[in-house]
């Protein structure tokens, strides 16, 4: 948590609000927060880039620079992973730095809004200090080990069944697995697996044709309805989405299945607390 959903909304929400912005300092408060370069270098590095393009690839948020003159014309980009408990969100104004602030960067004025708005800060908040960021100008250094994208024209149901029959693991630890797909987190996997009617322990290569079709459509459009709804607000860490109130099965253990009124269980898979129905979902 946050997952593709909730980390797909904070970058459409931060895009139109931090591109034109230009970063005039940076207060890393906490060092081991910055991956690479090293908190010096960073600091270096990042100040006077201006913001291109905010996006996302898998869990990952991506801060686009423009090109710099000064760094012979290379271009640099600031990668956000918010693990556990990271938030990365503006605030307007001079502010004062919270407690769990780890990164704070102070951009100039909004450039739609020339003479109205102040200074601003795109603040780095976690609680478990578990989030990380790099800034480079490779992000395949990063991000080049990720599967594919759900929503990509290489993940297609083919793809997925050819991959799933090549390895011998239970589908829930799989599926999870940020090498073999990106984006799937713990409640969206539990989501897609219901809808699917497949067992999270079910051993992969045991997987026919059709339920890999099944499969496919149902993590994209597990994935597109928790998008549509700005992700799922189950704790304190992410905020502002809906998602929540429509999980088939996560989090409703003892409450019925809305497919066949049986109730929802709640296993340990791979150390992740799961959510499945007996009936619909049969370990076969």
């Amino acid at each position: 948590m946050p997952e593709l959903p909730e980390v797909e909304t904070i970058a459409r929400v931060l895009k139109p609000k931090l591109a034109g912005r230009i970063i005039l300092e940076a207060d890393v408060r906490w060092a081991r927060t910055v991956a690479i370069p090293s908190a010096r270098k960073f600091k270096e590095l990042v100040m006077g880039q201006k913001i291109a393009d905010v996006s996302r690839r898998a869990k990952y948020l991506i801060i686009q620079f423009e090109p710099r003159q000064q760094l012979q014309d290379r271009t640099y980009s600031l990668l956000v992973h918010l693990r556990m408990s990271g938030d990365l969100f503006l605030r307007e104004g001079k502010i004062e730095p919270q407690k769990h602030d780890r990164l704070i960067l102070t951009l100039t004025p909004d450039p739609s809004s020339v003479g109205k708005g102040g200074t601003a800060s795109l603040v780095f908040n976690d609680t478990r200090k578990f989030g990380r960021v790099w800034l480079t100008d490779n992000i395949e250094n990063v991000l080049g080990s990720l599967g594919p994208e759900p929503f990509s024209d290489e993940f297609t149901p083919q793809w997925l069944y050819e991959n799933l029959r090549a390895r011998h693991r239970q589908l829930k630890p799989l599926l999870l697995d940020q090498t073999f797909l990106a984006g799937l987190g713990n409640i969206y996997t539990d989501e897609c697996l219901h809808m699917s009617k497949l067992h999270p322990l079910a051993a992969s290569d045991t997987v026919k044709p059709k339920q890999a079709e099944a499969l496919h459509r149902s993590i994209r459009a597990v994935l597109e309805e928790g998008i549509r709804r700005n992700g799922a607000s189950i704790d304190w860490v992410y905020r502002g989405g809906g998602y929540q109130n429509h999980f088939r099965v996560y989090d409703r253990e003892g409450q019925p299945c809305f497919v066949c009124g049986r109730k929802i269980q709640r296993l340990v898979v791979g150390q992740r607390g799961t959510h499945v129905c007996p009936n619909c979902q049969k370990l076969r």
